[in-house]
């Protein structure tokens, strides 16, 4: 089985302004050719030994396979969670011409 050419990139984090910083950083840098914030969810998770509750946001970033090492150190550097949740899902299939973007959205700048 191939190695996929593209991947979906979740993130969570506990606002929305900090979701945005996120989002914004890594269009920024192309590691992602875009970010979507969906309305806040309510995650139950396991922590320190607790059981707890927390209102999250989740970021959505659409990248390519070749640029995620690159996504998960920029995350892991811009993060406030000790452990963030950066979880990849293999996009199978998509428009050609969509895919075409999200690659030339992710695309390196040739420096001069």
């Amino acid at each position: 089985m191939t190695e996929p050419a593209w991947l979906t990139v979740l993130t969570t984090t506990d606002s929305e302004e900090k979701a945005r910083a996120l989002a914004r950083g890594a269009v920024d840098a192309r590691l992602a050719a875009c970010a979507q914030i969906p309305a806040p969810v309510t995650s139950v998770y396991r922590w320190q030994g607790a059981v707890e509750t927390g209102e999250e946001w989740q970021v959505l970033f659409k990248t390519t396979a070749e640029r995620y090492d690159e996504l998960e150190a920029h995350l892991l550097a811009a993060h406030d969670y000790a452990t963030p949740e950066i979880i990849a899902t293999p996009v199978v299939r998509g428009s050609d011409r969509y895919l075409a973007w999200v690659s030339s959205g992710t695309a390196p700048v040739a420096t001069p």
